[in-house]
C-alpha cells in the first residue's frame, strides 16, 4: 500500500485474508462472525489506522448519520459559539457529532448549507435563520421524520421548535433600570434590518419599559447598525442630537463593541451604558459594563434536548421555548442624569 494513501476495507480484508464482505460485517455488527475472526479484523483496522466512512456506509444503507447539523448567521460571533457548545455538550452523550456552518446573514447560502447536511444525511438540523430566509423547502424532510429546531430566531414558512431568549422582557428590565436612575432620553442602538426578528423583539421590550414609566418614544433616539464600526457612528450621531441621550441601550454584542469603542475614545464616561449580551471581561472594564445577560449554553441544550425527544419519538405540536435573562448590575449604568437633588420629578 502506497505511503500516502488512506487504507481500505479491502487493505484491511487483504491483511487478514478474508473478504471485503467479511470485515464489513465486523466493523458493522451486521452479520455473524467468529471471535477469532473479528480479533483479527480490529488489529488489522488498528494497524492500518483504517477508518469507516460513515457517510458512504449510511447512504448505502439508507440510515441517518451520527451527526447533527448547525446553521448560523456568524462563525465570529462568540454567542452562537456558546450556544454551539451548549448543543455539543448534550448530543455527545448520544454519541452525536456537532457539524457547524455560517449563512453570513445570506438566505443562498443557507438553503445550500442546509441542502449539504441534508445529503450527508444527518440525525437533526437546527438553524438560526438568515434574515429573509424562507425554510419552506424543509417540509418534506421534516415530515419525513428529520428534528428541524430554530434558534434565537423562529423560522419562516415551516411550523417547528423554536428555542429564543426573552428578548422583550429583557429589554424591558434593562430600560426601566435606567429609568429608575432617573434617565429619562435614552438612546437604542439596535441590530438592523429593522424586521429582524430580534430587533423587534427587543425594540418593543424598550417601547414597553418608556410607556410603562410614562416617558413618550422620540424616534430621534432610536437608531440600527449591522457591525462594530457602524453602531460607534451610531453613538456619535445620538450624541451629537440637539438634545441628546443622557443614557445609551445597546441591543446586542456587537453593537456593544461598537458603543463602548466610541465613549472610550471620545472619554465620555458621562453616558450611561447596558447592553444586551454580557461580553468578555464586561466586569473589568471602567466603568464595569451592566448588562442584560443571554444564557446561550441554556439555548442551545434546549435546543439540543427538543431534537434529541423528536428523534426519539414526540410528536407534539411544535413548541415555543423561551430561556430567561439576567439583569447583571455593573457601574456603567449607576451614572446619573443629574445630581440626585436636582433630577427633575416625572420628567
Amino acid at each position: 500500500m502506497a505511503a500516502n494513501r488512506r487504507p481500505t476495507l479491502a487493505d484491511v480484508a487483504r491483511e487478514v485474508g478474508v473478504s471485503a464482505k467479511t470485515v464489513s460485517r465486523v466493523l458493522n455488527e451486521d452479520g455473524p462472525s467468529s471471535p477469532q475472526t473479528r480479533e483479527r479484523v480490529l488489529a488489522a483496522v488498528a494497524k492500518l489506522g483504517f477508518q469507516p466512512n460513515l457517510m458512504a456506509r449510511n447512504i448505502r444503507v439508507g440510515g441517518p448519520d451520527t451527526t447533527v447539523g448547525l446553521v448560523v448567521p456568524d462563525l465570529g460571533n462568540p454567542f452562537f459559539g456558546t450556544v454551539a457548545s451548549g448543543i455539543e455538550d448534550v448530543v455527545r452523550s448520544r454519541g452525536l457529532t456537532l457539524l457547524m456552518g455560517s449563512s453570513a446573514e445570506d438566505p443562498d447560502r443557507e438553503r445550500a448549507l442546509i441542502q449539504t447536511f441534508l445529503a450527508r444525511r444527518v440525525s437533526m438540523l437546527m438553524v438560526v435563520p438568515a434574515f429573509g430566509a424562507d425554510h419552506s423547502h424543509l417540509k418534506a424532510p421534516r415530515a419525513a421524520g428529520l428534528p428541524v429546531v430554530f434558534l434565537d430566531r423562529p423560522g419562516v414558512g415551516l411550523s417547528a421548535d423554536c428555542v429564543v431568549s426573552s428578548n422583550q422582557t429583557g429589554v424591558h428590565e434593562g430600560v426601566s433600570h435606567l429609568i429608575a436612575r432617573g434617565h429619562r432620553r435614552i438612546g437604542f442602538i439596535g441590530d438592523l434590518p429593522a424586521k429582524l426578528y430580534t430587533r423587534r423583539e427587543r425594540l418593543a421590550g424598550y417601547r414597553s419599559a418608556l410607556a410603562e414609566a410614562g416617558l413618550s418614544y422620540d424616534r430621534t433616539l432610536v437608531t440600527g447598525a449591522h457591525s462594530q464600526e457602524a453602531a460607534a457612528a451610531a453613538t456619535t450621531a445620538l450624541l451629537d442630537l440637539p438634545h441628546p441621550p443622557t443614557a445609551l441601550f445597546a441591543a446586542n454584542n456587537i453593537m456593544a463593541l461598537g458603543v463602548i469603542a466610541r465613549l472610550t475614545r471620545a472619554g465620555r464616561k458621562d453616558i450611561a451604558l447596558v447592553t444586551f449580551d454580557d461580553l468578555p471581561l464586561a466586569d473589568v472594564l471602567e466603568p464595569a459594563l451592566t448588562v442584560v445577560a443571554q444564557d446561550p449554553a441554556a439555548v442551545g441544550e434546549a435546543a439540543a434536548r427538543t431534537a434529541l425527544a423528536r428523534l426519539d419519538g414526540d410528536r407534539t405540536r411544535a413548541r415555543t421555548i423561551m430561556v430567561p435573562t439576567r439583569l447583571v448590575v455593573r457601574g456603567s449604568s449607576e451614572l446619573l442624569p443629574y445630581p440626585a437633588e436636582q433630577a427633575p420629578a416625572g420628567s
